[in-house]
């Protein structure tokens, strides 16, 4: 069975790696249409603010009693891990188009080409387009990091040895390919990462509440599993009555 660890470190993962390939996409953009320069020093700075943010405010849950640490989290995770999986579950059934990191890139090179040419060595509209989409995303992964760091001792490490490793990997795609990240089903790894966050969120309520779980914290798999499925349900649903509605004026 996965350990609380091994989970924490694999949903902190995942998050974080669908939030840096969107904050890729931009960069990318940023460096195709306005240099390389800029883009590279403004992503660079918002990666400082936020490594800073995570060792100010990291540590700093390690303070704070672990059960009333645990219920604030846990709402905090079930609530943006909620937000996640009703977009995943409506992209999932047809009602909302699916991200297209190619679509976004195109899009953000037009619009930043559109702000005239860049004058000089520092160009100030590719530093603030990449410090934001960089800075934007990434706020989310510190948020989880420190989230799921407060669930108790050692998870803090586990979560960002999480991030960290997700930023290397589109680091490293991004150095290789030099395009937008495409081939990544994003909305499926959005899905499963909810479903991870909703279930460490429940399992926390629960703990700060008193609960004992069945099964301790095995509880934990079964819940994120019973989330998906809902998901999917949902999702099964949603699509049936939109195909059931979209046929509905034809067979008139």
């Amino acid at each position: 069975m996965v350990s609380p660890m091994l989970s924490v470190t694999l949903a902190a993962g995942a998050a974080s790696l669908v939030e840096f390939i969107e904050a890729l996409t931009v960069v990318l953009a940023v460096g195709a249409t306005r240099g390389w320069r800029s883009a590279l020093c403004g992503a660079g700075a918002a990666l400082a603010v936020l490594l800073a943010l995570v060792a100010l405010f990291g540590p700093a849950v390690r303070h704070v009693p672990l059960r009333p640490a645990q219920g604030v989290v846990g709402v905090l995770l079930v609530l943006f891990g909620t937000r996640w999986l009703r977009k995943a579950t409506r992209r999932a059934a047809g009602l909302q188009t699916l991200r297209d990191e190619q679509a976004a890139f195109l899009r953000h090179s037009d619009r930043l080409a559109r702000q005239g040419t860049a004058s000089g060595r520092w160009d100030a509209v590719g530093l603030a387009a990449a410090f934001q989409a960089t800075a934007i995303e990434g706020l989310e992964v510190v948020f989880i990091v420190v989230a799921l760091g407060a669930g108790g001792p050692g998870l803090l490490a586990a979560a960002a040895v999480g991030a960290a490793l997700a930023l290397g990997l589109v680091l490293c795609l991004g150095l290789l390919l030099h395009r937008p990240i495409t081939r990544v089903p994003e909305n499926t790894l959005k899905r499963l990462v909810a479903a991870m966050l909703t279930g460490f969120g429940t399992f926390w309520i629960g703990e700060a509440a008193g609960l004992s779980w069945p099964g301790g914290d095995l509880a934990v798999p079964g819940l994120m599993l019973a989330y998906l499925l809902l998901s999917f349900g949902l999702a099964a649903g949603l699509r049936t009555g939109r195909l059931s509605a979209a046929a509905r004026p034809a067979s008139r």
